[in-house]
C-alpha cells in the first residue's frame, strides 16, 4: 500500500503550479509592459538611492513586494471584470504625462509615482477594479521604493534629527559620559559627529514603515482590528530604533574612535538597525497575543 504522506507534496505543490501557469497565461502582456515600463526607471533607482545608506533597503522592499504581488495575484478569486475602453485609457495618458514630466526634468520621485500609476491603470484596464482592490496592499508597499520628496519630508525630518539628537545626548549623560549637542551636532570626547539624515531622517523610518507593515499584512490581516494596533506602533518602533543606532555610533566613537565609528561599522549599524526594527516589532507582536486573542473572542462573540 502506497503511503499516504507521499501524496502530500504533490497535493500541495499541483495548485500552486496551476496559479502561477494561470497567473502567466493571464497577464503574460502586463508583465511584460510593466517590465519595459519600470526597468529604466528602477535602474535609476538602483543608481540614486539604493547605493546610498539612506536608500538600501530598496531592493529588498522590490524583491518582497514582487513577491507578495504575485501570491496575491494567484491567490485572488475575485472575477476580471474590464472596464470601458475610455475609462481604461484616460488614467493611463495623464499618468504617462507625468511619468514623461518626471522622466524629463529629473525628478526620481515623480517619475517613479508616473511609473506605478501607469502600471495600476493598466492593471486596472486589464482586470477591473474589483480585481485591483484585492491587490491594494501589494501595490502601496511598492510605492516605498522611492523616498517622499524632500521638501514635503524637510521640515518633519529637521524635527526629528532634533529631538533624536537632544535624547541621545541626554541618554549618555546619565549614563556618565561626556557629552553635548548644538542642533543635530553631537560632541563626545574630543570628537564631532552630526546626525545625518541616514541616522535619524524620514527616509530611514518610511523604509522601517515599510517592512512593518509588510510583517503585519503577512501575519495579521485577517484581523483588522489587531493590526490597525500593530501598525500604529510601527512609527514609534521605527523612531526609538533610529534613536539607539545613533547611541550605539556614539558608543563606538567613544571606545573605537571616529575612524571606525563612520567607516564599516557605520554602514553595518544601519543594516543592523533595518533588522532590529523587524524583530522588535515581532517582540511586541509576542508580547500583545493576550490582546489578539481577546479582539478575535470578541469578534467570534
Amino acid at each position: 500500500m502506497t503511503d499516504a504522506r507521499n501524496w502530500e507534496p504533490a497535493n500541495r505543490t499541483a495548485p500552486m503550479l496551476g496559479g502561477v501557469i494561470a497567473v502567466l497565461r493571464t497577464y503574460w502582456f502586463v508583465g511584460i509592459a510593466a517590465a519595459i515600463l519600470a526597468i529604466p526607471s528602477l535602474a535609476k533607482l538602483g543608481r540614486q538611492v539604493w547605493t546610498t545608506e539612506q536608500g538600501a533597503q530598496g531592493p529588498i522592499i522590490l524583491a518582497t513586494g514582487l513577491w507578495l504581488l504575485w501570491n496575491e495575484v494567484a491567490a485572488s478569486r475575485v472575477p476580471a471584470r474590464r472596464p470601458g475602453p475610455i475609462r481604461a485609457l484616460v488614467p493611463i495618458v495623464i499618468a504617462a504625462l507625468g511619468y514623461l514630466l518626471g522622466r524629463v526634468a529629473g525628478i526620481l520621485w515623480l517619475e517613479w509615482l508616473g511609473v506605478s500609476v501607469v502600471l495600476i491603470a493598466a492593471l486596472h484596464a486589464y482586470v477591473g477594479m474589483a480585481k485591483l482592490r484585492a491587490l491594494w496592499f501589494p501595490i502601496l508597499y511598492l510605492l516605498f521604493l522611492t523616498p517622499p520628496p524632500y521638501s514635503v519630508i524637510a521640515p518633519a525630518t529637521r524635527l526629528l534629527k532634533l529631538a533624536i539628537s537632544a535624547t541621545a545626548v541626554e541618554v549618555m549623560g546619565l549614563l556618565g559620559f561626556q557629552v553635548a549637542s548644538s542642533g543635530t551636532t553631537i560632541f563626545i570626547d574630543q570628537y564631532e559627529l552630526l546626525v545625518a539624515e541616514a541616522c535619524s531622517g524620514m527616509n530611514s523610518i518610511m523604509s522601517l514603515l515599510a517592512i512593518g507593515l509588510f510583517y503585519i499584512f503577512l501575519r495579521h490581516r485577517a484581523d483588522w482590528r489587531y493590526a490597525l494596533l500593530l501598525a500604529v506602533l510601527v512609527l514609534p518602533i521605527a523612531i526609538l530604533t533610529n534613536l539607539a543606532r545613533v547611541i550605539i555610533l556614539m558608543l563606538m566613537t567613544h571606545y573605537f574612535g571616529d575612524a571606525v565609528a563612520q567607516g564599516m561599522l557605520h554602514e553595518a549599524a544601519g543594516l543592523m538597525m533595518f533588522f532590529i526594527a523587524l524583530f522588535t516589532l515581532m517582540g511586541v507582536d509576542h508580547l500583545l497575543s493576550p490582546v489578539r486573542r481577546r479582539l478575535a473572542r470578541r469578534t467570534v462573540a
